[in-house]
């Protein structure tokens, strides 16, 4: 597949396709300029913001969305702050309400210094909003049985994270990565954790379907670089899994054979400088092993040396 059938190759998500594979966070930017322009130049077709952030009385006039109206954005918001099941529920429900959509990313952190997900409550959160007629993604870790749990009650993609929200550790665990991808049937979208574009193309080489990212963004010296370098560093990592690298070896292998190599050069001359003497090639044959077969592991005898 060529890198223009990649870019043109949508991913779909609950009987909706996007474009881009690219979802963006919209927090921690340094203004809302810089994040327009982030998002221009990712080209990203889903946002994700944590319902808490955002003026649900007013969702027209809210600080975040009035930037991005009559984009045909899909909006993606998250119950980040849920600490339960229920909680998270309650958000979701309240996101629908005012106006935001159907898609919902289920983040529920029980710990407030790792904010790693609660794999209990993520997943009956997933089951019972799925049931409720919401298209759930929930963030989760990367472990490989509980990601098929999550699919199995609902979710219509599941969001393994790298490694920890905001830490820039990129995949800590590219196995446990390769093994959802594996057994999934529904899309896998990398989320917590990357770092730069090496991360994104690891992601991708790995079979994920997509990337979810915002802090190696927003807070990246420069926002608008770092966005399209993530997005094309993506794009990369899928053309280099279709095309197929080779296998990992131990040892080191020489990308061409001395077959058809002169005897010179096994005699340790130039053939090219016209130095090597009858005298010398004659020695140097004897010498290397070359008319014995013995092959080339013995000192070679230079002439004055």
């Amino acid at each position: 597949m060529s890198f223009d059938q990649h870019q043109k190759d949508g991913l779909t998500i609950g009987g909706r396709t996007v474009s881009s594979r690219l979802f963006l966070g919209t927090g921690r930017f340094p203004s809302p300029a810089v994040m327009q322009q982030a998002l221009e130049q990712c080209g990203a077709d889903v946002i994700t913001f944590a319902v808490r952030r955002v003026n649900l009385d007013w969702v027209q006039d809210d600080a975040i969305l009035q930037h991005l109206e009559d984009r045909g954005l899909t909006y993606l918001p998250n119950t980040s702050g849920a600490t339960n099941a229920a909680e998270a529920v309650r958000i979701a429900n309240l996101a629908r309400a005012a106006g935001l959509g159907s898609w919902i990313k289920v983040e529920i952190s029980a710990n407030p210094r790792t904010l790693l997900p609660d794999p209990i409550e993520t997943l009956k959160a997933t089951e019972l909003l799925t049931l409720a007629g919401f298209t759930v993604l929930p963030y989760t870790s990367d472990d490989p049985v509980l990601c098929k749990r999550l699919e199995e009650v609902g979710a219509a993609a599941v969001m393994p994270g790298g490694s920890p929200i905001g830490t820039g550790l990129g995949i800590l665990n590219p196995y446990n990565i390769g093994l959802i991808v594996e057994e999934a049937n529904v899309p896998i979208i990398v989320d917590a954790g990357l770092g730069s574009a090496v991360d994104a193309a690891q992601a991708a080489e790995l079979g994920a379907d997509g990337i979810l990212v915002n802090t190696p963004i927003a807070k990246a010296k420069d926002p608008v670089a770092m966005a399209k370098a993530m997005a094309m560093a993506f794009e990369a990592g899928r053309l280099s899994r279709a095309a197929g690298r080779i296998p990992r070896k131990r040892y080191a292998s020489a990308s061409s054979t001395p077959e058809g190599v002169s005897e010179a050069y096994w005699a340790g001359g130039d053939p090219g400088s016209g130095s090597v003497s009858q005298e010398r090639s004659a020695a140097g044959r004897a010498d290397t092993g070359l008319q014995a077969g013995r092959g080339a592991d013995l000192p070679v005898k230079v002439k004055g040396g």
